[in-house]
C-alpha cells in the first residue's frame, strides 16, 4: 500500500481551487513577468504545495492559523472589493465599529499601551486555506443539523401515519367483528363456508334418553334429538331424512342413545328394538297433565284411557285440588311389568310431595307454590332466571302497585286457559288474551285458579325463595340463547320488547 493515498477524497475539488504558491519574482524586464516591490507586500515564506490528503491539509491550515496575524478573519472580509476598500471607512475587527481615533481611544481606555501602527496585510495562502476549511466545516455542521431536523420530522410524520392506519384498521376490524357476529350464518352460506350440520360417525360418547310420543314426525323428533344432545343441530336429523328420501314409522317409547351421533346412526338406533326401554316414561319439566299422561301411555304401554281415569280424582292421592295439574312430577320413570294406572299416578304425585317438603313448603301453601312454580317453569327459558322471574311475579301481585294493580299478565296463563299452551309460541294470540277464563291473568288480578304445568325441583325452590329486586317486567330477547331482559318501568320494557321483535324478524323461529 503506498504511503500517500490517492487524492480521491471529498476535498479534492477544494484543493484544486486553492491558489498556487507564487514563484520567485522574475527579473525586471523579463518576458511575461511583473515587477514586485518590497514596499507593496512583505516577503513571505513560500507556502507549501497542495496537501496530498485531508489530514495534511488540516495540519497545514492549523500551522498557518497559528502564525498568521489575521487567521481569525474570514477570507472574504480580508480582501474587500477594490471599490469598497477605497471608499468605506476601516472597521474594527472586534465589534464592527469604525476604526480610527475612537477605536484607539477605546483601546487606550482598556489599558492598552501605545503600539506602532499596524498595516493591513493581504491574507496569506495559509489564511485562505483555513478560511475555506472553516466554511466547509460550518456547511457540514448545518447539513448535519438539517438532517437531524428532517429525521425528527420524518419520525413524527411516521408515527402520525401509523396512528391513522391503526385507527382505520381498528375500525375495519371492529366493523367486521360486528358484521360476522350478526350475519355469520348468511356469510357462511353465501361463501360456501358453512360448518357441518351433523356429527361425524365414530365420535359418539355418553348416554342420552329420547322419548318419542304418539303423533311425532320427523321434524319434531329432529328437535327432540338435538335437545337431548344426540345430534349437532336442530334440523340435522330432519334434513337427513329429506336428503335420503326416507319416511320411517317411529314407535312411541323411550330410547337409549348416545350423545354426538350422526343422523344416520341415530336413525338406526331408533329403528332398533333393542334401543327401546320397556315400561319407561321420560317426562320433561313444564309438561301439562294431558301431555304427561300421553307420554306415560307411550312409555309403559298402559292405555291412555286408563291413565286418564286414574287421574280424574285427585282426592284419592291426598290432593285438595280440582285436578292433578302440577302434581305429576317430571322425571324419567321405569315401572315393573303389570304396574297399574293408579300405581303409576301415585308414584308421580308422591314424588311431587317429596319435592315440596324438601323446599320447606307448608301443607296449606302447596297449591299456591305449585301454581307460582308452574308459571316460572313455563315463562323462564334460562334456569338462572328462575329466581328473578319469581320476584317479578310477587312484585306484580302486590295490589298496591300503581303500575300493575295486581294484574300478573303472564302469556302462559292466558294460553293455558285458551288451550293453546302447547302451541309452542312465546306470544299469545289476541283471542287468548281476550278470552274470559279463570286462568287469564290479563283480565283477572292475582294468581290463576291453579297450576298450568308440572314444575321441577328448581322452579319449586324459586317460588319459595324469590330473588331481591324491583323488576316488574321481563322478556326473552333471544329465543335461542334464552337471554332475558328484566325491567322496572314499562318504558324500559317496551325497548326490550323491540329487541325481541327485532330478533324474531331476523330469525325464522316457530316460537315467535
Amino acid at each position: 500500500m503506498p504511503e500517500t493515498p490517492p487524492n480521491d477524497d471529498e476535498f479534492a475539488d477544494l484543493f484544486s481551487k486553492l491558489p498556487t504558491p507564487r514563484s520567485a519574482a522574475p527579473s525586471s524586464g523579463a518576458p511575461g513577468g511583473s515587477e514586485t516591490r518590497a514596499s507593496d507586500r512583505p516577503r513571505a515564506e513560500e507556502p507549501p504545495a497542495v496537501p496530498p490528503s485531508r489530514r495534511a491539509a488540516r495540519e497545514a491550515a492549523a500551522a498557518g492559523a497559528a502564525t498568521s496575524p489575521v487567521a481569525n478573519v474570514p477570507a472574504a472580509a480580508a480582501e474587500p472589493p477594490a471599490d469598497l476598500a477605497a471608499s468605506a471607512p476601516p472597521v474594527s475587527a472586534r465589534r464592527g465599529e469604525p476604526a480610527g481615533p475612537v477605536a484607539a481611544a477605546d483601546a487606550a481606555g482598556e489599558g492598552a499601551v501605545d503600539a506602532p501602527e499596524r498595516r493591513e496585510e493581504p491574507p496569506s495562502e495559509h489564511h485562505q486555506l483555513a478560511a475555506l476549511f472553516q466554511a466547509e466545516e460550518h456547511a457540514e455542521r448545518e447539513r448535519v443539523k438539517q438532517h437531524d431536523r428532517d429525521r425528527r420530522k420524518s419520525r413524527i410524520a411516521g408515527w402520525v401515519i401509523f396512528g391513522v392506519i391503526l385507527a382505520i384498521v381498528g375500525g375495519i376490524a371492529g366493523g367486521g367483528f360486528y358484521v360476522w357476529n350478526t350475519y355469520e350464518d348468511k356469510i357462511r352460506s353465501f361463501m360456501g363456508w358453512e360448518e357441518p350440520k351433523d356429527y361425524e360417525d365414530g365420535i359418539a360418547e355418553g348416554d342420552a334418553t329420547v322419548t318419542i310420543v304418539s303423533g311425532d314426525t320427523g321434524s319434531t323428533i329432529s328437535t327432540t334429538l338435538f335437545q337431548a344432545g344426540v345430534t349437532k343441530t336442530d334440523g340435522a336429523f330432519y334434513d337427513y331424512l329429506i336428503k335420503t328420501g326416507q319416511n320411517p314409522t317411529f314407535q312411541p317409547g323411550v330410547y337409549a342413545l348416545k350423545q354426538k351421533m350422526s343422523s344416520a346412526a341415530a336413525l338406526k338406533a331408533l329403528e332398533d328394538p333393542a334401543s327401546r326401554r320397556e315400561n319407561t316414561a321420560q317426562l320433561p319439566e313444564g309438561l301439562t297433565m294431558e301431555s304427561t299422561l300421553t307420554r306415560l301411555a307411550d312409555g309403559t304401554g298402559i292405555p291412555l284411557a286408563d291413565l286418564q281415569a286414574a287421574a280424574a280424582d285427585p282426592s284419592q292421592y291426598g290432593v285438595a285440588a280440582t285436578t292433578l295439574e302440577g302434581w305429576l312430577f317430571p322425571a324419567t320413570y321405569t315401572f315393573d311389568p303389570g304396574t297399574s294406572a293408579q300405581q303409576v299416578i301415585k308414584t308421580l304425585v308422591d314424588r311431587t310431595v317429596s319435592s315440596l317438603d324438601a323446599a320447606g313448603v307448608p301443607v296449606d301453601q302447596r297449591e299456591r307454590i305449585l301454581t307460582v312454580a308452574s308459571i316460572i317453569q313455563r315463562e323462564a327459558r334460562f334456569t338462572a332466571d328462575f329466581y328473578k322471574v319469581s320476584r317479578v311475579i310477587e312484585n306484580r301481585l302486590d295490589p298496591d302497585n300503581e303500575e300493575t294493580h295486581g294484574l300478573l299478565q303472564m302469556d302462559s296463563t292466558a294460553q293455558y286457559g285458551y288451550n293453546e299452551i302447547n302451541k309452542g309460541t312465546a306470544s299469545s294470540s289476541a283471542e287468548a288474551l281476550a278470552n274470559d277464563n279463570p286462568w287469564n291473568t290479563y283480565l283477572h288480578p292475582g294468581l290463576p285458579v291453579g297450576p298450568i304445568a308440572n314444575p321441577g325441583d328448581l322452579a319449586i325452590d324459586a317460588a319459595m325463595h324469590p330473588a331481591d329486586g324491583p323488576w316488574l317486567y321481563f322478556v326473552t330477547v333471544n329465543l335461542e340463547t334464552g337471554e332475558t331482559v328484566f325491567s322496572t318501568t314499562y318504558a324500559e320494557h317496551e325497548k326490550a320488547v323491540a329487541q325481541w321483535q327485532q330478533w324474531c324478524a331476523a330469525n325464522a323461529s316457530d316460537d315467535c
